[in-house]
């Protein structure tokens, strides 16, 4: 063995290469995912240690009045025990897993992306990078659904770092700010947002706030206070689904 080629390798020249092909890009969060993972072996025998695979996302943290984004891991999985990949050799391996209920939606400026890494001693790690669309499951989207008939519009999604009150599993949380442009709400809300905290594909708990326009002195003075915004968390499932209208719409009458 060239004594050039275990220094080319250890810095990831000549060395092996991975590539993950899953078998569709777009996925609901509790959906599972298939594909392959390809080894290919480069100009030695090299020890890898692990194929090792992460979800990840981008979410904003706020400090010292500066607002950054910060990579997030959502899952991490590994794929194999230690093997030799010797020169020139190419391995398959079947992957599956299933996407994380409280995985992000990749609406606005939200991605998602599987990478995927060879763990390989006294050498550069290599790495491949593919991006996931991730849409709402049944349950999401007829709460979207809802929504919009009531005459709201998604102004924004953001991923943002979760205040430790909400915080579960996961460093942050996915907000959806909608806006009223028709329908009974016009005029009466300023915002309405939404951030949803999954139990299962089938389940979950909706944490609404609830931003009242504001009327006359008193309710200027609320707003200057923000005493106008008022925050309610409702479960729904998919036995609310024919008749998810009607829920969401109760909730927010009663604090609008």
């Amino acid at each position: 063995m060239s004594f050039f080629n275990k220094i080319f390798a250890s810095v990831g020249i000549g060395a092996a290469k991975v590539d993950t092909k899953l078998e569709r890009d777009t996925v609901a969060p509790g959906e599972e995912i298939r594909g392959v993972v390809e080894i290919q072996g480069g100009n030695l025998e090299q020890q890898i240690d692990a194929i090792y695979l992460t979800l990840n996302t981008s979410y904003i943290v706020e400090k010292d009045d500066k607002r950054f984004h910060q990579t997030g891991q959502i899952d991490r999985f590994r794929l194999t025990e230690p093997f030799t990949i010797r020169p020139n050799e190419r391995k398959q391996i079947p992957i599956s897993f299933r996407l994380p209920s409280d995985t992000p939606l990749t609406i606005g400026r939200t991605k998602v992306w599987v990478a995927t890494g060879l763990d390989v001693k006294n050498a550069v790690d290599p790495t491949d990078k593919d991006y996931l669309r991730v849409v709402p499951n049944q349950l999401m989207e007829s709460v979207f659904n809802a929504v919009s008939d009531m005459g709201f519009r998604l102004r924004e999604a953001e991923c943002e770092q979760a205040p430790y009150r909400l915080r579960r599993r996961l460093p942050f949380i996915q907000e959806f700010e909608f806006v009223p442009i028709s329908g009974a709400f016009r005029g009466r809300l300023d915002e309405l947002e939404l951030v949803f905290f999954p139990n299962s594909s089938s389940d979950m708990e909706i944490m609404m706030q609830v931003d009242r326009r504001a009327r006359g002195l008193t309710g200027l003075l609320a707003e200057a206070l923000e005493m106008d915004e008022t925050n309610v968390r409702v479960t729904v499932s998919t036995a609310d689904i024919p008749a998810m209208r009607q829920k969401i719409e109760n909730v927010i009458r009663q604090f609008s």
